[in-house]
């Protein structure tokens, strides 16, 4: 199995989005720079995620919607669809339901090496001291927790303060998904200005040397 790396940038929003709505399941989807070519390559860097939905996450005509502005946007900036994440809505549940599972399998049958991510919302915590998320990978057809050894992060403990740091701004009020964008198209889902504060405060936010 190749590695995957997370971004600052990926992680923060990830964080941010289910900050926005602690009472309610979000997902979103999960943007690389580069795909492998093969399993077991080059290490998968997630650079970024655009927030979806957080008022009903099997919306089939809306999810078409957004996976169609969403890859169009991210070709034209050099980038790739390459994973799913999903909180889900009550705390202590991580586990893959079917509106999960048919939505990772969507970006697998258009990229290899795509990754599938629960948020754990007990972890969900500038507090705590561990990433909060659950990576998993499609093998033999099925959807299983990926080797936490082969989940790497450029700069933790970096990517830690600027978590604490957005939190304690309440960053996440700022953040706007796909669901707000539907309501008020002047509402900008790829997040530039969450993006510009993220890379102020780490230089190397969406994976950059």
């Amino acid at each position: 199995m190749a590695e995957v790396e997370i971004a600052a940038q990926a992680y923060v929003k990830m964080q941010l989005h289910a900050a926005k709505y602690p009472c309610r399941a979000v997902n979103g989807l999960l943007l690389a720079d580069k795909v492998p070519e093969v399993p077991g390559g080059e290490c998968l860097l997630l650079t970024d995620c655009v927030p979806l939905f957080h008022n009903s996450l099997a919306l089939t005509v809306m999810l078409e919607v957004a996976l169609n502005q969403v890859d169009l946007w991210s070709a034209a900036n050099n980038q790739v669809i390459a994973g799913y994440y999903q909180a889900n809505n009550h705390v202590r549940d991580t586990s893959l339901n079917s509106v999960a599972v048919k939505i990772a399998d969507r970006v697998a049958e258009h990229v290899r090496g795509a990754v599938l991510i629960m948020l754990d919302n007990t972890k969900l915590s500038s507090d705590y001291s561990g990433p909060a998320v659950i990576v998993h990978d499609r093998q033999d057809g099925k959807w299983t927790p990926k080797d936490k050894n082969l989940v790497m992060w450029r700069d933790w403990t970096g990517t830690r303060s600027v978590v604490s740091e957005l939190m304690e701004d309440r960053a996440y009020g700022r953040l706007v998904d796909f669901d707000e964008h539907l309501d008020d198209i002047r509402r900008d889902w790829s997040n530039g200005h969450i993006n510009e504060r993220i890379g102020a405060l780490s230089p190397t936010a969406n994976g950059s040397a």
